[in-house]
């Protein structure tokens, strides 16, 4: 009985309280990547020094970015998946060897890339930035950060893996603004008292993951020390019918974690191909300058990426809370509820990516002004990075049903034929639509693996797609649809008439267009009752508070 009130008390997140967490922390997180850049881009200086200094930021932190998830990416999901495994078994003392055995594991892995990192910084600058000496300090100093972020993973993981999301949430949280405020005070330091150049400031600021990560990892630990009595409980009072060797659990780590690292470095995948691709391509046909090239590769490679990761981040709680939800169902063989918790999952998807991304295309304008100053190209490239952005999270949702199904050869073909895919048709798109090419090529690559991928789910566990769409998803892309025009119209009389337009200007009717389309779409799903459909929730008493019948 002790074991049984442990067990509930530790899992008590479900679906959407989960990914509530998730998704808030998520939303913080790159909210906080994002502002930064405001002051940041300020401190700088000139406008083509701004612009060389997102470019060489982006690029480093494209690679980064790869190490990253090639090293640590998998883990948390690779752990959280078998440690929910074990637990649905009763086997709590196996899932803790595992995550015991991952922790020795990570450190050996964050030590490995670790010094390829540094000590390899000009093959890696070779290989992904045509060998950009600006970009080798920068690399070396982000090193230091991948020497314990797989650790941290680990961490994270084995709490997703007992449902609670917020310990992971909270972390993240934290590792988001020590990392900002280093760098935003390390760049002041630099270009505004000593006034020294920008790659001093980026390089410097680079060094800021690891500031976050260490205050990440100390987080953790004292949650670590709050529970310990009731994870101990659960390992002395569980199952003990499994008895593996460190062998066993390490091989056991890279068989689950290796396909979860491919699918989730498929978007940084993307993104170094476009980096290490964009400029021979261009240079191909046309007589570009350097600048003109940063320019260009700024703009979505990194200014409108950095911005569309915020919707992104609403699917990554999704897809954090429906792992172990999923693959806890899939170890009892409950077919019935596995088929239900799918619906619920792309219920949820809808619910939020649509607004959001639908959103921010009809804000772009003052987004986009408030955070770089107004440039019309840059507009239209987040306008069109609102689609990418809601493809990506449609299949992270996908992807990771189909790895909580223990389908991870599906997963991996289907990303493997996508970017193919991609690879084919870059350069006869930048030929054809120049700095829009490589988005349009993500966005027809995306298409193709989410329909595989939904199409497979659909064949493993059949369900009423028609009614989904017809009864939940159409409704809210009529509320999100509707919530967009109204704030478009907002945008163009606002910008109508007012001759000229700051970034704080830009601020005021951002936050004044959000808050609209905000009370706009919860209006209608609340009147319309699709808030109780899509989540689950009884919403009567908001309706009675709003007066709504």
């Amino acid at each position: 009985m002790a074991t049984k009130d442990s067990s509930q008390k530790l899992r008590k997140d479900n679906l959407l309280t989960g990914s509530a967490w998730i998704t808030v922390s998520g939303i913080v997180s790159r909210a906080l990547s994002a502002l930064y850049v405001i002051p940041w881009n300020i401190w700088m200086g000139s406008a083509a020094v701004v612009a060389s200094a997102n470019a060489l930021y982006g690029k480093v932190y494209h690679i980064y970015d790869f190490f990253l998830l090639v090293s640590t990416a998998g883990l948390p999901s690779a752990i959280s998946k078998q440690i929910s495994h074990y637990n649905a078994l009763g086997e709590y003392e196996a899932g803790n060897q595992l995550f015991k055995q991952a922790i020795r594991v990570t450190a050996i892995i964050g030590v490995l890339f670790g010094a390829f990192m540094y000590f390899g910084a000009d093959v890696v600058a070779a290989l992904f930035t045509n060998s950009d000496p600006r970009s080798i300090p920068a690399i070396r100093a982000l090193a230091i950060a991948v020497l314990i972020l797989p650790t941290l993973s680990i961490m994270r993981g084995y709490f997703q893996g007992y449902g609670q999301m917020g310990p992971s949430a909270i972390s993240m949280m934290l590792e988001q603004l020590a990392r900002v405020a280093y760098m935003l005070a390390i760049t002041y330091i630099i270009m505004q008292i000593q006034r020294g150049n920008y790659v001093d400031a980026v390089t410097k600021s680079t060094f800021a993951s690891f500031i976050g990560a260490a205050i990440s990892v100390l987080y953790l630990l004292t949650c670590f020390a709050r529970q310990h009595q009731h994870l101990a409980e659960l390992a002395h009072t569980g199952s003990h019918k499994i008895h593996f060797t460190a062998q066993d659990f390490t091989k056991e780590i890279f068989l689950q974690a290796i396909p979860f690292i491919i699918i989730d470095s498929a978007v940084t995948i993307f993104n170094l191909f476009d980096q290490a691709t964009f400029n021979p391509m261009m240079q191909s046909f046309l007589k570009i300058s350097q600048q003109q090239l940063d320019y260009y590769y700024s703009l979505f490679g990194f200014q409108a990426n950095k911005l569309m990761m915020v919707a992104v981040s609403l699917a990554t709680g999704i897809v954090s809370s429906a792992i172990p939800l999923v693959a806890s169902l899939y170890t009892s063989k409950d077919t019935s509820k596995i088929t239900q918790q799918i619906i619920n999952i792309l219920r949820l998807f809808g619910f939020f990516m649509l607004p959001a991304t639908l959103g921010m295309w009809a804000v772009s304008r003052p987004l986009w002004g408030a955070f770089y100053g107004f440039d019309q190209l840059g507009i239209k490239m987040l306008r069109f990075s609102c689609l990418v952005a809601l493809l990506i999270g449609l299949f992270m949702v996908l992807a990771a049903i189909l790895q909580a199904l223990y389908r991870n050869n599906l997963a991996i073909k289907y990303l493997l034929i996508g970017f193919g895919f991609k690879v084919i048709i870059q350069w006869p798109l930048v030929y054809w639509l120049h700095e829009y090419g490589p988005l349009t090529a993500t966005v027809l690559a995306l298409i193709l693996i989410c329909y595989l991928m939904l199409h497979r789910i659909y064949c493993l566990y059949p369900f009423n797609l028609k009614q989904l769409i017809s009864q939940n998803l159409s409704k809210i892309l009529l509320a999100a649809v509707i919530m967009a025009m109204v704030v478009w119209g907002v945008d163009i009389f606002l910008y109508t008439v007012t001759a000229k337009i700051g970034r704080i200007l830009s601020a005021v009717y951002l936050l004044l267009e959000v808050v609209i389309g905000a009370g706009i779409y919860g209006y209608l799903t609340l009147k319309f009752r699709w808030l109780d459909q899509n989540l689950g929730l009884d919403a009567q008493r908001w309706r009675r508070w709003l007066h709504l019948k």
